[in-house]
């Protein structure tokens, strides 16, 4: 049987395979938790969304933000692959890739890989995007205006434009031929814009091409070899839980599955090769844009934790919606990811708040409904917790964290039904407690 091509990868120990995914409204700090597990794995692989997705890194006081490229790039030693699940903008991955070249150095086709099956974001997708939430006027979902929801619709309609088709020029001709009459059509007499040309379109296209051309490669081929050789594998989600199409507050949500089911479909790897499930949470709740926030907090205290948390988005600059955190939400994503470790994220925002509040329920309900305008309605039922004052950036260990802050954690733990793992106590890369059982100590049971 002929050997898969593409970049070869340094054959390493048997390890579990892991995913990563939010267990909010995004913005939970998967960038940075990814960025650590890492370090233990030959591949990180993100499955799904686009680059309506932003991971923040502080390192060595640099802050990085990446849109595409899964954030395991900064290993040296890392593959990184964009799966068929993603959707991806050729020139914000050039600019990324030209950027980290000229910061971190080469960043070869040995250390990163596209799928040649990843839907490609059109200028057109960008325009539709924009003029339809303009359209919305008051009921604007809050997208990103990226040209994400299109692109995806196009991909389910089969009219769609792939990563491979950009290498040969008379097939992304073909393809533009098949599509732009539509485009065209809504955006000159629905919206006003002005039309794209098929010459237009390939010529802006074709400096991005040549760079990124080594770049697709078949990542279904290349992930099995890495399975085949027992090497470990990260699976990078983006977005959080409750911006599922499926399973989050619909219509509000982004347009692709964000919980960890989906890195199958979004990398072409089998249920059997998925072990952990790392679920990564705020100490506190966030969320960009409109939709239900059962425990929004509206008033100063909201307003001292977006400044504290520096709450902004990474992608568009947006200032995060605050609250406190709500256990029926994380228990719900929990159950649809098959959560097997926590990752509670900027505990240090919470110091010098008093008292603390955690949503244990809502008043009249079990549990957390599924339709967004029952969840609009919802009167959270809060328990109070003792607040600490100390500055807890420095603390290295479990037992260095004020009672109080490890009181607060464990009662987390207790409602949700998981391990607390990982610890964020700062912005810093290694900002992080190990709590317990550390991740790479033994193999989790396969989680579906």
């Amino acid at each position: 049987m002929p050997q898969p091509t593409g970049p070869s990868v340094a054959p390493r120990p048997s390890f579990p395979n892991s995913v990563v995914v939010g267990l909010q409204w995004g913005d939970e700090g998967k960038g940075k938790i990814v960025d650590l597990l890492a370090r233990r794995s030959a591949v990180v692989a993100r499955f799904q969304g686009g680059n309506n997705a932003g991971h923040t890194l502080v390192v060595e006081g640099e802050k990085v933000v990446l849109h595409c490229i899964p954030s395991g790039i900064l290993h040296q030693d890392v593959l990184c692959v964009v799966g068929n699940g993603v959707v991806v903008d050729p020139e914000i991955v050039r600019v990324e890739l030209e950027r980290l070249i000229a910061s971190r150095g080469p960043v070869g086709p040995d250390r990163l890989a596209l799928s040649d099956g990843a839907q490609v974001i059109m200028p057109y997708h960008r325009v539709l995007d924009a003029c339809r939430e303009d359209a919305l006027g008051g009921e604007m979902i809050g997208t990103t205006r990226k040209g994400i929801g299109p692109c995806y619709e196009d991909k389910v309609a089969r009219r769609g434009i792939r990563l491979g088709d950009l290498l040969d020029e008379a097939t992304l001709r073909r393809r533009l031929a098949a599509v732009l009459p539509e485009k065209n059509r809504i955006l000159t007499e629905w919206y006003g814009q002005p039309a794209f040309t098929i010459d237009g379109l390939v010529a802006q296209l074709q400096p991005t091409v040549a760079l990124l051309g080594p770049y697709i490669q078949d990542t279904v081929r290349l992930l099995h070899r890495a399975l085949d050789q027992q090497q470990p594998i990260l699976f990078e989600g983006a977005q959080g839980s409750f911006l599922d199409i499926d399973h989050g507050s619909y219509p509000f949500v982004t347009s692709s599955n964000t919980v960890a089911g989906a890195a199958c479909a979004g990398t072409g790897v089998g249920p059997k090769d998925l072990h952990i499930v790392v679920g990564v949470a705020k100490a506190y709740t966030t969320r960009v844009g409109s939709g239900p926030f059962p425990t929004e907090l509206e008033d100063d205290t909201g307003e001292r934790l977006r400044r504290i948390g520096r709450e902004f988005g990474a992608t568009t600059g947006r200032p995060r919606r605050c609250g406190w955190l709500d256990i029926p939400m994380l228990r719900q994503a929990i159950r649809l990811s098959g959560v097997t470790h926590l990752a509670l994220t900027k505990l240090d925002v919470l110091g010098g708040f008093h008292p603390l509040r955690i949503c244990v329920g809502y008043a009249g309900q079990d549990g957390l409904p599924s339709r967004p305008d029952a969840q609009s309605s919802l009167v959270p039922v809060y328990e109070e917790h003792p607040g600490w004052n100390d500055d807890i950036a420095d603390c290295q260990t479990w037992d260095q964290l004020p009672a109080a802050a490890r009181a607060y954690v464990e009662r987390i733990e207790a409602l949700a039904g998981v391990p607390v793992a990982l610890l964020g106590t700062g912005p810093g890369r290694d900002s992080v407690i190990h709590r317990g059982a550390p991740l790479d100590a033994h193999r989790v049971r396969s989680v579906i």
